[in-house]
């Protein structure tokens, strides 16, 4: 089980950007889950610091599908250089991964 479950993290402007983004991923079998926050994000953008109200979202997915998922991210995000970070999860309870695994490996109807 090593290494074989991340979670993607990715931010949004809007929730309805975050809730598109979440929609998509779900839809094509990337992702068993993701969940939206609303957070404040204070960062260093273009030389300046900015503090902007932004939705964050968890996305719960094998590892080996991070470039597919941050491809898609890439393709329908507003940002220029949007957040796309993948973080291992170390360990689960065998049902809960047994449900990612069975999420992300339905085919498209």
């Amino acid at each position: 089980m090593q290494n074989n479950y991340s979670i993607i993290i990715t931010t949004s402007p809007d929730k309805e950007t975050a809730k598109k983004t979440a929609k998509l991923l779900i839809e094509k079998h990337l992702a068993a889950c993701a969940q939206i926050f609303p957070v404040e994000s204070i960062y260093i953008w273009q030389g300046k610091i900015c503090d902007d109200d932004e939705f964050l979202i968890f996305i719960k997915s094998k590892t080996a599908l991070f470039e597919k998922i941050a491809a898609e991210i890439k393709e329908n995000h507003p940002y220029d250089v949007p957040e796309i970070i993948q973080i291992p999860i170390i360990n689960g309870t065998p049902e809960y991964l047994k449900w990612i695994d069975d999420s992300t490996s339905l085919k498209k109807a």
